[in-house]
């Protein structure tokens, strides 16, 4: 067995025996926390939902190395502009899909809400962010700030990271999802679920400057390269909006023909010549022109894909499948199913955050 696929196995074997406390630490003889040892370049992050974990993946054998927990409802998670940490989005409000009676399920656990900061080093949560109700998804500015919607306020909250504070809360619209920084950092992207809008907000003026229409449960928005286009993927009405975002509005929204394809998670190629999308219902991964927004591949990658992160070379694809409890590496350039990893219950966001070799 080579020393990679050993640090590997030594290292899960470790995450399954030993006891992990909510900050990550091992209960094993009073030893310090699991290392993640891996000499891939980058690694895998996935957020797991309802196990309240996450699974970290090798980005070179593409084997699960660790699983640490979290708290309750882990969810958007975004590394930080130094790829030190990274920042979870962490609820204790209830599960709750379309159609569902809210008024039937049990309270919110208000005490889990906060953003909880993951240090990468450390292998471990050193500290939690509070003072945000029932966070989503969140974007990180290089400036160190926390963009983060707020499902059950309908607002965008932005938190400062050092000193933890709230600056600003930004009604957006009811149950935003969404939220994502242009590539200037100039301006944030927020969807609204119900009211099927993207608010853009004037991350200097801290302010809604105007709001689009898009398509039908609105659940993430993806840039291109130059920030000059936005692609909005329309869950329920599976279609997928272009916006200007020089002028600020919608150039057209493309219908897919397949009524399984509800289009969730939304990444665009380094090259900027290809927009990947998940499919949830439809359980596939598509690749479509950026100019014509056409399906040019698809690949069957698991239920209900939520979570799409790609690799910094492009060449890689990882799907988050709920339901199937695992993570799909994808080829981009064939759009073959390379393997599927096992992760947490529920698996939900994924990152790809660069690594440092180890010697």
């Amino acid at each position: 067995m080579n020393e990679r696929k050993y640090r590997s196995l030594r290292n899960f074997g470790l995450a399954a025996l030993c006891a992990v406390s909510l900050f990550g630490l091992s209960a094993c003889g009073g030893s310090s926390e699991p290392k993640v040892q891996s000499g891939a370049t980058y690694l895998i992050y996935t957020t797991n939902e309802r196990s309240g974990d996450m699974t970290i993946i090798d980005g070179m054998t593409f084997t699960p190395l660790i699983t640490d927990k979290l708290g309750k409802r882990p969810r958007g998670i975004e590394p930080g502009p130094d790829n030190k940490k990274l920042y979870i989005a962490l609820s204790g409000s209830p599960i709750a899909g379309p159609g569902v009676d809210e008024s039937k399920l049990p309270p919110p656990d208000k005490t889990a809400d906060g953003i909880g900061v993951f240090d990468i080093a450390q292998n471990k949560i050193t500290r939690v962010i509070t003072g945000v109700s029932d966070p989503e998804k969140l974007a990180v500015s290089d400036d160190n700030k926390i963009y983060t919607t707020s499902e059950d306020t309908g607002n965008l909250v932005i938190i400062d990271i050092t000193t933890g504070k709230t600056i600003a809360k930004i009604p957006v619209g009811d149950e935003p999802e969404g939220v994502n920084l242009t590539p200037d950092g100039r301006f944030a992207y927020v969807t609204s679920e119900t009211d099927n809008t993207v608010a853009i907000v004037d991350t200097e003026a801290q302010k809604v400057v105007k709001k689009i229409k898009v398509g039908e449960r609105p659940r993430s928005t993806a840039f291109s390269p130059d920030g000059t286009k936005a692609y909005v993927p329309g869950e329920s009405d599976g279609t997928v909006t272009v916006i200007d975002t020089t002028r600020q509005v919608a150039l057209r929204t493309v219908h897919f023909k397949d009524a399984d394809f509800r289009p969730m998670g939304i990444v665009v190629s380094p090259d900027g010549n290809t927009v990947y999308v998940t499919t949830g219902r439809g359980g596939t991964l598509l690749s479509l022109n950026a100019q014509t927004l056409a399906v040019e591949k698809e690949a069957k990658v698991g239920k209900r894909p939520w979570g799409l992160a790609i690799s910094p070379d492009g060449k890689f694809l990882f799907t988050a499948n709920g339901p199937s409890n695992d993570v799909t590496a994808v080829n981009a350039a064939t759009m073959k199913v390379v393997t599927r990893i096992k992760a947490g219950t529920g698996p939900w966001g994924v990152v790809v955050v660069p690594n440092k070799p180890v010697p």
